[in-house]
């Protein structure tokens, strides 16, 4: 095996350019893979950490305008959710419907303590709400239940604003006095700042805030998690029956899709992991193609030489080389070639991925509303470089297939004439 090798090598340094020009092509090949599928794992990445802000299973409902006439009512009346239609939520659908709440808005609010103070908007919710949108907490709890059932004027302050409020010791407003307009408020909880999300808004018991400002029975928002809707068939039919359920309690077609909106944060993440292995094959196939090129380069560098050493063959032969003998030269030189090579290429690839991961991955881009990232862990996994080997390897053989066979057929008398 040894002098096989040492044969190979010598046969490379007396082709120095055909031998690179082969070496470059299956480099480049598995250089392109890896960059592509590195680059499609960190913008698959990106998009499911910036997605990842609330649980799956959930939906949000929205109050709508009527796109059809019912019962004697003309379309294009406004639907506004109220608080018979949470308690449908929460007792109707029950076989489905693990927890539901509502979340309601109040724009314009100041926020005071001391000299300093601040305005935003407060936030109705339920405890729930933490659970679902995955809020993270510095200090203090979250609205509870008994805030609710009691109507307490409590609130978690965003992160942010506590800073403002109390610059030097933002976790020390738990449990202290807070002016909301000319009401009193205590903050019970300071909640972690997240710059991916769009807003900060301050969180208040639901059925305070509906007291105070005189919100009437509106809930703004719907919002629950459910369990045993595992396919897009069977969050469509819930989402049927809800819809049609819903509707009628505002004298509005059963079928009329306008009248409330239902954003399924299930099925949508159910679409979006689709459209992850539509990029995930797309790259697959790209960087295949590009790996093909090289490799049919190899096959071609090896059909040339095979032409070359055509008399060097046919003497092997007359001197009672087998056949076998010839076919295991050609395809270890190719398999050498394109394994050495392209092993080359593959740690620039990664050696790229890691590039991309200290440079764009760990660069934050502001949009002015919030904060995102382009690129999270732009690498490749231990197993596509195993696959990738192995690629290399069936590549290499398949490459030197076709010229080994022929110059195994060569003739001694054809070689030598």
């Amino acid at each position: 095996m040894f002098e096989l090798i040492a044969e190979i090598w010598q046969t490379a340094r007396r082709n120095k350019l055909r031998t690179s020009l082969t070496g470059f092509a299956v480099a480049w090949g598995i250089f392109m893979l890896i960059v592509l599928l590195g680059a499609g794992n960190g913008l698959i990445n990106a998009q499911q950490s910036n997605n990842d802000q609330y649980v799956d299973n959930s939906m949000m409902v929205f109050g709508g305008t009527t796109s059809k006439p019912y019962e004697g009512f003309k379309e294009g009346r406004e639907v506004t959710l109220n608080n018979n239609d949470l308690k449908v939520t929460q007792t109707r659908f029950t076989q489905n419907i693990d927890k539901a709440g509502a979340i309601i808005m109040e724009s314009g609010a100041s926020i005071a303590y001391g000299e300093n103070y601040v305005s935003g908007s407060l936030r109705g919710v339920y405890p729930m709400f933490a659970e679902i949108n995955k809020v993270k907490l510095t200090a203090g709890r979250f609205i509870n239940d008994i805030d609710i059932r009691d109507s307490r004027k409590v609130l978690v302050i965003p992160e942010n604003l506590a800073r403002e409020l109390s610059p030097k010791a933002p976790r020390s407003l738990v449990g202290q006095t807070v002016r909301v307009g000319d009401m009193a408020f205590t903050v019970v909880g300071i909640e972690k700042e997240d710059k991916s999300r769009m807003s900060s808004d301050t969180s208040v018991p639901f059925t305070t805030l509906q007291t105070i400002y005189n919100k009437g029975n509106r809930v703004g928002r719907i919002v629950f998690s459910f369990h045993g809707l595992e396919s897009e068939r069977d969050n469509e039919a819930f989402e049927k029956r809800y819809r049609a359920t819903i509707n009628r309690q505002h004298n509005a077609a059963p079928d009329d899709e306008d009248a409330i909106w239902i954003w399924n944060r299930f099925t949508q993440a159910m679409q979006m992991s689709k459209g992850m292995n539509i990029i995930r094959t797309s790259l697959w196939i790209i960087g295949l193609f590009t790996l093909l090129s090289g490799i049919v380069g190899v096959s071609n560098i090896m059909l040339i030489t095979v032409r070359e050493r055509t008399h060097e063959f046919g003497i092997r032969k007359a001197i009672g080389a087998s056949p076998a003998t010839i076919l295991r030269i050609i395809i270890t030189e190719s398999i050498i070639v394109t394994g050495f090579f392209g092993y080359i290429g593959m740690l620039l690839g990664i050696g790229a991925n890691l590039y991309m991961d200290a440079t764009l991955g760990s660069k934050p881009i502001e949009t002015g509303l919030f904060t995102t990232t382009v690129f999270v862990d732009p690498t490749v996994g231990l197993g596509t470089c195993i696959g990738v080997t192995l690629v290399l390897i069936v590549a290499g053989t398949i490459a030197g297939l076709m010229p080994a066979l022929k110059a195994a057929r060569v003739r001694p008398v054809e070689a030598l004439r």
